[in-house]
């Protein structure tokens, strides 16, 4: 058994968690939680004076915790459960402790990352596995710039007669069907809402920073400011979906991320924008052209390169698959292009120094730790071995003959699993692990007959 490392948080994390409970002395309840592979935030309540144990490690919960199925169930044949003892990691402050202000209680929150005991790190945890690839881009010279856009529904509390979400908007029962893509009424029926998820934002240091209606009615989209850390832009991510669902049920609401809840409506898409600077802080993408640099080409064909053997991680349920269309805005085919939403990576029109990629595959239901971790993992294989895209799409990319995206799960597991860039890029543990994961929920899912299945084929065959 190995020996538990005790555990020192960083002075400015530890100040900055200090000022802040010295300014809240009501506080009733601190949560602290780490996010597990399907981006499920997995902890524990305790009374608030429990917070500096918690910010010095004093949080243990089983290292099978971040590795649950999206049901919260235990992997079947896990090494991290019967296995190894179903043995405990220690959980390690990544941010200060902030308010949770959706709570009727004065609740604080305290964002952490799963360890082994020893305080190394824990393959399972999926923040590791992001950890792993960035370091890898650092060796290369280079840090990545990220900011995460996020589609999502507001929805009624009550479901409908037959037990289906219905959407927050006054268009939802229009005789002629509407999105009201940027509409001013759309947000301005929900101020209240977005009030409050502002305020939260400004509490938890979340750089929320556009907000629109988006297209569908009841859809909306905020968008996160970028920053030259990754891990901080996943954090605020999966924090900020969090914060989005407390808020909402603080007004008899919910929110749904999922990535295709209405078949008939949009989906919601998680668009990730990236650029590189150097050592010096300088946007390696930019050369002063209109077309960008020949790191940006090599870092498109990278991504080009290792699409499918991500979609696994960028469409992760059986949900994921719905959402990719013709004619939807969400990619189907393989290609690139400047300032065209129909193509999968999107280099937007922009003043040079502001040069980045846009990409469009991953849907909203997301972790975005992997996520983010896939698309760099592409971006290192385009630059150590100096790919070249095809030419730019111009036009109608859902009309060009090209390779396409794999679109269903079962297929985007099968090549997740048989890749060898995982292999290299992520710990073949956590890939194992993954896959387990991901097998057990499309054997759970594949045995359930959905009611289409019954009026359908019942009595007709």
């Amino acid at each position: 058994m190995a020996a538990q490392k005790k555990y020192q948080p960083s002075p400015e994390l530890l100040s900055d968690s200090e000022v802040f409970l010295e300014a809240h002395p009501d506080l009733k309840w601190i949560e602290g939680f780490a996010f597990d592979i399907n981006g499920i935030p997995r902890g524990k309540w305790l009374p608030a004076d429990s917070a500096m144990k918690l910010l010095g490690g004093g949080l243990q919960m089983p290292r099978s915790a971040v590795s649950l199925d999206i049901w919260g169930r235990d992997i079947e044949n896990s090494p991290l459960v019967f296995a190894s003892g179903d043995s405990d990691g220690v959980c390690q402050p990544v941010s200060p402790v902030c308010l949770a202000p959706w709570h009727r209680e004065q609740t604080a929150q305290l964002h952490m990352q799963l360890f082994e005991a020893d305080g190394s790190e824990l393959y399972a945890d999926p923040r590791a596995q992001l950890q792993k690839v960035v370091r890898r881009l650092g060796e290369l010279g280079y840090k990545a710039v990220c900011a995460t856009e996020l589609e999502f529904y507001l929805l009624r509390e009550e479901a409908d007669e037959l037990g289906r979400p219905r959407p927050v908007s006054d268009n939802d029962s229009d005789l002629v069907p509407s999105t009201d893509v940027y509409d001013l009424a759309e947000l301005d029926s929900q101020r209240h809402f977005f009030a409050d998820v502002r305020a939260a934002c400004e509490e938890q240091g979340i750089p929320a920073d556009s907000i629109l209606s988006e297209c569908a009615p009841g859809q909306f989209e905020i968008n996160l400011l970028h920053c030259d850390d990754p891990l901080k832009v996943a954090d605020q991510t999966l924090l900020f979906k969090r914060l989005l669902k407390g808020v909402a049920r603080s007004h008899g609401l919910r929110v749904s991320a999922m990535a295709k809840p209405f078949g008939e409506l949009a989906g919601n898409g998680m668009h990730v924008h990236m650029s590189l600077v150097d050592n010096d802080g300088n946007n390696v993408f930019d050369d002063g052209t209109d077309t960008g640099s020949d790191l940006l080409r090599h870092a498109v064909a990278g991504m080009m390169a290792t699409a499918n053997d991500a979609m696994a991680i960028f469409a992760p349920h059986a949900n994921s698959y719905r959402r990719f269309q013709e004619s939807s805005h969400a990619p189907l085919n393989l290609c690139w292009g400047y300032d065209n939403r129909t193509v999968t990576f999107r280099i937007p029109a922009s003043e040079p120094k502001a040069r980045r990629i846009e990409h469009r595959i991953a849907g909203a239901d997301v972790n975005a730790y992997l996520v983010l971790a896939a698309i760099l993992a592409g971006v290192c294989h385009g630059l150590e071995n100096k790919l070249q895209p095809p030419a730019p799409v111009e036009g109608d990319a859902y009309q060009v003959e090209s390779d396409q995206l794999i679109n269903t799960w079962v297929g985007a597991l099968n090549r997740f699993a048989d890749s060898e860039l995982w292999q290299e890029y992520f710990d073949p543990k956590f890939v194992e692990l993954f896959v387990l994961l991901k097998r057990q929920e499309q054997a759970e899912i594949a045995a359930r007959v959905t009611d289409v299945e019954y009026q359908s084929y019942l009595q007709r065959v």
